[in-house]
């Protein structure tokens, strides 16, 4: 066996350990085990119970603690195994512990993409609200490929979609569509797609077929249950009863179940069309509202704690974040610089590497790119 196989094996480990030991910054084991021996001291109270809302709540983080550090220290002793056991290993076995290698590898990708979901709510359910922006006809059609696009994501990754309302555009596409993605880390991994994506293509809508730019925003945020208090005041609502119809609204369209409500002190509007009961309509639209509200007063707390610290936040909503060219066969993030050259593909669903990539942006890990279009 040549010394050059030999020297990439070690490499390898060598790498793993390091990319080990990296994570155990992102992850703050040290933090970690703190806080679960915390945890443990209560959930050892016999009278943590009174309150379950709090005993649950300090049960399931216990949980997520336990598992993170002890996948942690698991794939650490295994790769110090195999640091020791390497010198006194033939090529031969060498050879053969490769699955053992590549499993590892895989299980610190998978350590490494819990850190970048670790921020608040990112385990819940999302709620993702698209609109058509400039374009007209093109850009509600464009809507729509995103809504099918997001829909087929959470169906890779073996997430329940519940459609809320979906308006069809005049002539072609959606004026609206609202939906809930409901799965572990929903709202964590849908959170970085937030903002206006750019399609470029020839117009099906032409008879000549020239090129045009197309936009759609993309509004994502956790949803959140009545656990999470949210001051709603009943004068400050209006709802309203009407008639399901459209897309979204199948099997209810012959029925006065879909509900509208508005708050009136902001505006807010939601409507709910997704089932044949009015009630659990209303339930619905109430629980997007919360949310959306929830939303609004995070939102100001953390401007409010980056203009204390002195930091500086773009704005992103009505930013391009990306751009989808499809006459040349390009995906390009322009805030990580991620690329892809199987447009139909992303457009079918596959975003795993724009995902995460937009995920370690959002934490931090990864510079701006500015880099403009191949065009």
């Amino acid at each position: 066996m040549p010394l050059a196989f030999y020297t990439q094996w070690v490499m390898d480990l060598e790498t793993l350990q390091h990319r080990l030991d990296a994570l155990r910054g992102y992850l703050d084991i040290a933090g970690k085990e703190s806080r679960l021996r915390e945890l443990e001291v209560k959930l050892n109270d016999p009278h943590l119970w009174d309150n379950p809302t709090e005993a649950k709540a300090i049960s399931q983080e216990a949980t997520r603690l336990r598992k993170a550090v002890e996948n942690y220290r698991r794939l650490e002793s295994d790769l110090q195994g195999l640091l020791e056991l390497w010198p006194e290993l033939s090529a031969e076995e060498r050879a053969q512990m490769q699955p053992e290698l590549d499993k590892a590898g895989r299980e610190l990708e998978d350590l490494y993409h819990q850190t970048l979901l670790s921020f608040p709510y990112a385990e819940n359910a999302a709620i993702v609200t698209i609109k058509p922006g400039a374009g007209g006809t093109e850009a509600c059609d464009w809507a729509e490929m995103l809504y099918r696009m997001y829909t087929r994501f959470a169906e890779r990754h073996g997430f329940k979609v519940e459609v809320v309302d979906v308006e069809p555009g005049a002539e072609a596409g959606i004026d609206l569509a609202q939906f809930i993605v409901r799965g572990e880390y929903a709202y964590g991994l849908l959170s970085a797609e937030a903002g206006v994506h750019r399609l470029v293509r020839p117009s099906p809508f032409n008879a000549q077929g020239k090129r045009q730019t197309s936009f759609a925003a993309l509004e994502v945020m956790p949803e959140v249950d009545e656990s999470v208090e949210v001051a709603i005041n009943p004068e400050d609502l209006r709802i309203d009863v009407m008639r399901s119809q459209g897309k979204g609204g199948q099997g209810v369209n012959t029925t006065d179940s879909a509900v509208r409500v508005v708050h009136l002190p902001t505006g807010i509007m939601v409507k709910c069309q997704i089932t044949r009961s009015q009630q659990k309509n209303k339930e619905l639209a109430m629980n997007i509202l919360r949310s959306k509200l929830f939303e609004i007063e995070w939102k100001k707390k953390q401007e409010e704690l980056a203009r204390l610290k002195g930091e500086s936040r773009p704005n992103e909503w009505g930013s391009q974040i990306r751009s989808y060219v499809l006459d040349k066969q390009y995906v390009k993030d322009h805030r990580t610089g991620e690329m892809r050259h199987d447009p139909e593909n992303v457009l079918d669903g596959d975003l795993e590497n724009l995902v995460w990539a937009g995920l370690e942006w959002k934490a931090g890990r990864r510079e701006t790119v500015a880099v403009g279009d191949e065009e």
